[in-house]
């Protein structure tokens, strides 16, 4: 019989949180990571009376409460009640029955073979994007990934049912909600001013602003007798074991949870990524001379996206080291225990991507931008780009070829030059950039 030792979490005091709050707020994980080189893998922060986080970077930890035993284990209020007032009940912002219910309806939209049909209108909207880029000048490459990963989205869900007015605007209220949320989560001590102040009250008005933009969409496609085959055609045939279909505010929900975790984190990465990229310019070249040989040795851009292994690896590598969804949430049903750490019930957990992609527990030389390592060093243990377990994010796939799209058609066209040394981030609901700037050359 193996005794496991009880184990205390260390404490980090409300105290020390209010003294940092300020630095906390502008970016969080400096503090986070000081805590964890202190205390170890796990600690717990107070942030109020009787009111604490438990934050790890642990992953085995991560796998257990994410897969081996997910069923005593859900989302906190942060993203099933903070966040489902601005995008509603769906796929990313239940628990449950409802989100088992919505899964299994949705997933089949997903399928890799529907995925194929979709991509000539991804490399569509690429290509419009990249029309923007002017080479020999310095400019900060997010907004043009911000803009191509929104378009995208939208035009695999739409087609061309969605005004560029009811995108931009739909672009605007995301992007203005993502920031309330973030000012709700790291300020809780100001949460009766953002309602007294009618802050709350004006970015719920924008929420209401783009259901009833997704409504009328809506409305148009169920008149319209043309068929598109695209995520909104797919969404309004789906039906439940009883036949029937999405109650139209739930479709509204799902709509909205796509642009948020559609869009925001595909464009994050894509940004890292092209600065990793100017700064190793041999990289760019090993991409080059694979999706050259890729492209000439087929038209079919699915089989294109799957013979490019290594521009893979290299998004891979990227989403090691600056995850996007740099952070998941949990919290335990029913009192549990994880090699001599007691968790009482309702304990709210905090995992760190972040901190556990950089573990020198689990990857050689951690810091080092080094996409050889996914041809020979997998690590799935301790590796989370699209979380992990039943709940792990149902757009992965779309989200990796597009990437390779993206990526490849930059590459075939463009060197990318770096002009400044460090890459900043932007910590807020994901891992965004910070003041990515890049120059391009055009390829002769």
């Amino acid at each position: 019989m193996i005794l496991i030792m009880k184990r205390e979490i260390p404490e980090v005091s409300t105290l020390t949180f209010l003294k940092n709050a300020a630095r906390i707020v502008k970016n969080p994980l400096p503090f986070h990571h000081e805590n964890f080189q202190k205390h170890g893998d796990i600690f717990r922060l107070n942030i109020g009376p009787k009111k604490s986080v438990i934050f790890c970077r642990d992953a085995e930890f991560a796998q257990y409460v994410l897969q081996k035993n997910q069923k005593n284990y859900i989302k906190s209020e942060i993203q099933t009640k903070d966040l489902v007032k601005y995008v509603g009940n769906g796929l990313l912002t239940s628990n449950g029955e409802h989100w088992q219910k919505q899964r299994k309806l949705i997933q089949p939209a997903f399928h890799k073979k529907h995925i194929a049909n979709l991509l000539d209108t991804v490399l569509e909207a690429i290509r419009v994007e990249y029309v923007k880029i002017r080479a020999g000048k310095t400019i900060d490459i997010f907004p043009v990934f911000n803009d191509l990963a929104f378009q995208t989205v939208v035009k695999s869900l739409f087609s061309s049912a969605a005004s560029q007015e009811e995108i931009n605007r739909l672009q605007y209220v995301t992007e203005e909600n993502q920031k309330m949320l973030v000012k709700e989560l790291r300020q809780p001590y100001k949460r009766l001013w953002f309602s007294l102040s009618g802050k709350l009250k004006y970015h719920l008005k924008l929420s209401e602003e783009s259901r009833l933009i997704l409504r009328n969409i809506v409305h148009k496609r169920k008149q319209n007798p043309k068929r598109y085959d695209d995520l909104l055609d797919m969404l309004l045939d789906a039906r439940y074991e009883d036949g029937q279909p999405m109650r139209e505010e739930q479709l509204i929900d799902e709509i909205l949870i796509l642009f948020v975790a559609g869009h925001e984190t595909t464009s994050n990465s894509l940004s890292f990524t092209t600065q990793l990229l100017a700064q190793n310019p041999q990289i760019q070249d090993k991409i080059y001379s694979e999706v050259k040989v890729a492209s000439e040795a087929t038209t079919s851009l699915m089989e294109f996206v799957q013979g490019c292994p290594y521009t893979q690896n290299v998004i891979l590598e990227s989403m090691r080291l600056y995850p996007p969804a740099y952070f998941m949430d949990r919290v335990n049903l029913e009192e549990d225990e994880f090699n001599g750490i007691k968790l009482d019930k309702g304990s709210d957990l905090l995992f760190s991507f972040y901190e556990i992609h950089r573990s020198e527990k689990h990857w050689e030389q951690p810091l080092e931008f080094n996409p050889d390592r996914f041809t020979s060093e997998k690590n799935p243990m301790a590796y989370f780009p699209f979380g992990a377990g039943p709940r792990k994010c149902i757009g992965s796939n779309f989200a990796m070829y597009e990437m390779i799209l993206a990526v490849s058609e930059l590459i075939l066209n463009f060197k990318i030059l770096s002009v400044k040394e460090d890459i900043e981030i932007l910590p807020l609901i994901t891992l965004k950039p910070k003041n990515a700037y890049v120059e391009f050359e055009k390829r002769a």
